[in-house]
């Protein structure tokens, strides 16, 4: 499990895209496909990021239909984060996450900090 601390991680910029509240399954499957068109385009060079906010974090669990796709990201380099505040409101703790899946304190303290150093952001 990956905890990023975006206090001291440096890592220059990259692509962070960005999921917040209510989420299907079908658009958290979009959005890493997304990820993996980014991938393709920008080379492996490039640092991306999928950080989900929200209720949607139910859906990085492990031994949920979105676990493939979590694994195909990871296999592209792709990091997937849950926002720590999203999850303690879900009810979960880090062991309930897929494989591969890390996570923040709080996302939007997260986000911030990434435009700060020069990430590009999109919100899917």
């Amino acid at each position: 499990m990956q905890t990023t601390d975006p206090e001291t991680e440096q890592a220059g910029p990259g692509l962070l895209i960005h999921s917040a509240g209510p989420l299907e399954q079908e658009a958290l499957t979009g959005i890493l496909r997304s990820a993996a068109n980014a991938r393709a385009a920008l080379g492996q060079g490039a640092h991306i990021e999928v950080v989900i906010q929200g209720p949607g974090v139910k859906l990085l669990a492990a031994n949920t239909p979105a676990t493939e796709a979590i694994t195909n990201a990871g296999q592209l380099h792709v990091d997937i984060l849950a926002c720590g505040n999203s999850m303690r409101s879900a009810g979960m703790e880090d062991q309930d996450l897929a494989p591969g899946v890390g996570t923040v304190p709080a996302a939007i303290a997260h986000l911030a900090r990434r435009q700060w150093d020069g990430w590009a952001y999109a919100r899917l």
